[in-house]
């Protein structure tokens, strides 16, 4: 019988991770179906999307309650469709708000339920772990102290590394990098990464290129790189055109990985960008900014005090995080100037990403499919 999996990426982060699974799944089972909710990376690989993965790219309190009543609908018919005929088993990527309920769903009624990326419970909202042990047969775990805290609640789970990990190189080439993008190897090179989603590009494109202004004033070298996914690149022109900038910028259709490896650092959101760029052995200034009450709310949920992913790994303010009304043009700009000044500092947090990276490197689609494979045959 041909394998068929239901797969959920709720986003661009999540369907980067779903593409990479999904090689090493068909690698496994070479006729395998997949089906569910998905973007450009899982239907490259014959991905069958029923809805876009955007649809699910909402991030906040009050920014999913705009969209709630849709997110809940295609949810509702998403459970009905999977049901009405019922994969051998259902990986959730990421987006634990969408796909933990529907987990939940599907294997109260005999479907075999697979979680890929833990929630972060170890940063905010821990009482969701009662939660995944009702809905998930398995969690697949990209950071190695996660298993451990899943099975002391009677949770199954695997660490399987980071497919970023594998896919990004140890030491990245800048040079090929610049050439490609037509850089010089001597350019002073920012990238610009003001998120993957329209709430955050709203929020976060006026100060990041607004602090690239006044950046260029300060060095008037500095050449800018900013990926923008096809949906936002008019937002991202929009915003870049405010704030001035024409010479020394290039806005690429997507390639984040070909703007990390050509820059000397990044002025970047908060998400799996950060750790992406961490890979990549890139200094950075980590900004957010989101609804007022949204931020509230999650602020007292926290556990810990970084929120960006490899302070949150090296459990040390490693880079700066500007949050919020911290996250003015000024101070966004002054600490990207801090880390242009001091190339030590520079040379040693690249260092501390080197050692991060041979940590979180596996073979990801093995690990992952054995586990998966255990579970579907379980």
């Amino acid at each position: 019988m041909t394998p068929a999996f239901g797969m959920v990426a709720g986003e661009a982060s999540g369907d980067l991770l779903a593409g990479l699974l999904l090689g090493g799944m068909q690698l496994r089972w070479p006729q395998l179906r997949a089906f569910g909710i998905g973007g450009p990376h899982m239907a490259r690989l014959g991905f069958d999307a029923w809805w876009p993965h955007d649809k699910l790219a909402v991030r906040g309190y009050v920014e999913v309650l705009r969209h709630y009543r849709e997110i809940v609908g295609i949810r509702r018919r998403l459970r009905e469709r999977l049901l009405s005929t019922p994969p051998q088993a259902f990986i959730g990527i990421d987006a634990p708000d969408f796909n933990l309920d529907l987990e939940l769903a599907l294997r109260s009624r005999g479907v075999k339920t697979v979680h890929f990326v833990c929630p972060s419970i170890w940063a905010w909202r821990p009482e969701r772990i009662e939660k995944i042990r009702r809905a998930c047969d398995h969690v697949l775990c990209i950071f190695p102290f996660e298993p451990a805290l899943l099975h002391g609640r009677g949770v199954a789970a695997t660490y399987v590394g980071h497919p970023l990990a594998g896919v990004i190189p140890m030491e990245p080439d800048r040079a090929a990098a610049r050439a490609t993008l037509g850089l010089q190897p001597g350019d002073e090179v920012l990238a610009v990464l003001p998120g993957s989603r329209q709430s955050e590009v709203q929020a976060l494109a006026g100060p990041f290129f607004a602090a690239a202004a006044l950046l260029q004033r300060e060095r008037p070298g500095l050449r800018l790189v900013v990926p923008a996914l096809p949906a936002l690149r008019g937002r991202i022109e929009a915003a870049a055109a405010r704030a001035g900038l024409r010479d020394g910028l290039l806005i690429l259709e997507g390639q984040s990985h070909l703007a990390l490896a050509a820059c000397d650092l990044t002025l970047i959101a908060s998400g799996t960008a950060t750790l992406e760029a961490a890979l990549f052995k890139r200094p950075m200034v980590i900004a957010y900014r989101m609804n007022a009450i949204s931020w509230q709310i999650m602020r007292r949920q926290a556990l810990q005090p970084w929120i960006g992913l490899p302070n949150i790994l090296s459990e040390d303010f490693v880079v700066p995080e500007l949050l919020q009304n911290d996250a003015t043009p000024e101070a966004l700009a002054g600490a990207v100037l801090e880390w242009l000044r001091a190339p030590a500092r520079m040379a040693a947090v690249q260092a501390k990403f080197a050692v991060l990276h041979h940590q979180l490197r596996r073979d990801t689609a093995r690990l992952a499919t054995d586990a998966i494979e255990t579970v579907i045959h379980s």
